[in-house]
Parts: structure tokens; sequence; C-alpha cells
């Protein structure tokens, strides 16, 4: 029988737990509720869980009075292109990032950590000026271009970190077999950190699917809108089409919880691999 200490703990651990939870839903579902009220009234003076006269009729005006369907597969595209690269060459950076040690670790880590401590907001007019000069604006370039170096540098540091957690004698031994750094990244390195996969994957959608100021600076035109743009697009209506607003912001924020809860099982998997040395 778990001791009376045992048992508070776990009681606690339960209460806290259900507390941030329903602080991280709680917008959630006033955003659900209020995407559920009619087109043309403005926003309510409390909260109404369950508004007069209900209906999607709101999720029809969203797609009817922006092009919302054309920004959503804009963003799904873009996403589909930038996961895949910042897994890719963030794995990569941060393989070569962990077998340093010495004066090169402290040096390299350092130089990613002070990359990350950057604003975003310092370097987007040399970006643009960089972009413009090549001829690139107008196009998706740009928004796809960090991730050819990671993605961000966080993506970079959370692999190094993982990578030299695991142990040194694993890719000895791979190299003492003949493996060279392409077969140690795939078939050892990358199959025992698919938690940190996971992470950095869902990271990586994130910060695509939610880019606001890349698209508005380097896009133009209807049929090149993104998803925040048309949802900012949205917004610029007026309060009377409130309901709309929140039914897209539904919309944008839908993809981004069915990826959370799709990386679950990565997030809470064993770091198990099946790599070449284990056969």
């Amino acid at each position: 029988m778990p001791s009376p200490a045992r048992l508070f703990s776990s009681s606690s651990r339960v209460l806290v737990i259900g507390v941030l939870a329903a602080l991280f839903l709680a917008p959630l579902v006033v955003m659900l509720a209020g995407s559920l009220r009619p087109p043309g009234l403005p926003p309510p003076r409390g909260v109404e869980l369950l508004p007069q006269g209900a209906g999607l009729a709101a999720y029809v005006a969203t797609f009817e009075l922006v092009p919302f369907a054309r920004a959503l597969f804009n963003s799904a595209l873009l996403a589909a292109l930038m996961v895949p690269l910042s897994v890719l060459t963030a794995s990569w950076a941060g393989l070569a990032l962990a077998q340093s040690s010495g004066w090169r670790w402290t040096t390299l880590a350092g130089t990613v950590l002070l990359l990350e401590m950057v604003p975003v907001t310092a370097v987007w007019l040399t970006r643009f000026a960089v972009f413009k000069v090549l001829g690139l604006t107008g196009t998706a370039v740009p928004l796809v271009a960090p991730a050819l170096m990671g993605g961000s540098p966080l993506f970079v540091l959370l692999y190094a970190v993982a990578f030299r957690r695991l142990p040194p004698e694993l890719f000895e031994a791979a190299r003492l077999e003949g493996a060279g750094p392409l077969r140690l990244w795939r078939s050892i390195a990358l199959p025992l950190v698919q938690p940190t996969t996971a992470a950095v994957a869902l990271l990586a959608f994130i910060l695509s699917w939610s880019n606001f100021i890349d698209p508005l600076l380097y896009l133009s035109g209807e049929d090149a809108l993104t998803a925040p743009l048309a949802l900012h697009a949205l917004e610029l209506l007026g309060s009377t089409q409130w309901p709309v607003l929140l039914a897209g912001a539904v919309v944008v924020t839908l993809p981004a919880v069915l990826a959370f809860l799709g990386a679950q099982r990565m997030f809470l998997g064993e770091e198990r691999g099946s790599g070449w040395l284990g056969r």
C-alpha cells in the first residue's frame, strides 16, 4: 500500500498538471465558443460557452470572405518543405558539434548559443537587403532558406546535447568497422534520439506555420497568402466579424494542436534505435 506521503505527492502532481492544462485550454475553449456565434455580431461582453444561435456559419464565411483555402495550402506546402529540411540540416550540424571536444566544443556551442540570443528583428533588414540583391524577393525562397541552416540555432543545440548523451563507444566501434559520417548519422545517431527529432520537427512546423513577418515582407498577391496573413485579413473586417475571425483562428490553430498530439508518442517513447550495429 502506498505511503501517505507518496499519495500526497502524486495527488499534488495531478492537481498541478490539471491546473496548468486548464490554463492552456481556456483560451482554446473561448476561441471555439466565440467561433460558433452567428456572423455580424460584435464580441460578447462576457464569456459565452454556448452562444445563442450557435452554428458553423462563421466557418463558411471564413472561406468566402478571403481565399483561406489557398492560404492554408500555401502554409502547408511551406511547412512540408521546411520541417524535413530543418531536421536534416539541424541533425547534421548537431552531430558535428557533438563530436567536437575541448575548446572546440566550448567555442562552437557558445557561438550557437549566442546566435540563438540574437533577436529576429535585428536581422530583418539585412536579410531583406540580401535577398533583394539576389532577386529572390517575391518568391518563397527567403521563407525556406532558414531551413537550409538548421531552421534555428536552438534546433542545432537540441541535437548536439542529445547526441552528446549517447555513449562514445558506439561511435568508436562504428568507425572501427569503417562507418563514415553519413552512416554514423543515419544508422546510429539519429535512430537513438527520436524524441529530440519529434521535438525539433514540431518546433519547425510551428515556426513555419505561424510565420507572419516573412510572408508579409517577401510575398505579395492573394495567391501567395499564407494562413497568418489570411487571418490578419479577417481581422481587418471589423469587430462585427469577430466570430469569423475566431473561426479562422480555430482553423489555423487546429493543425498545430494535431501535430502536438501526434508527436506525443515519440516524446514519451523510449530512446531506442535499430542501427546497423544492433543487427
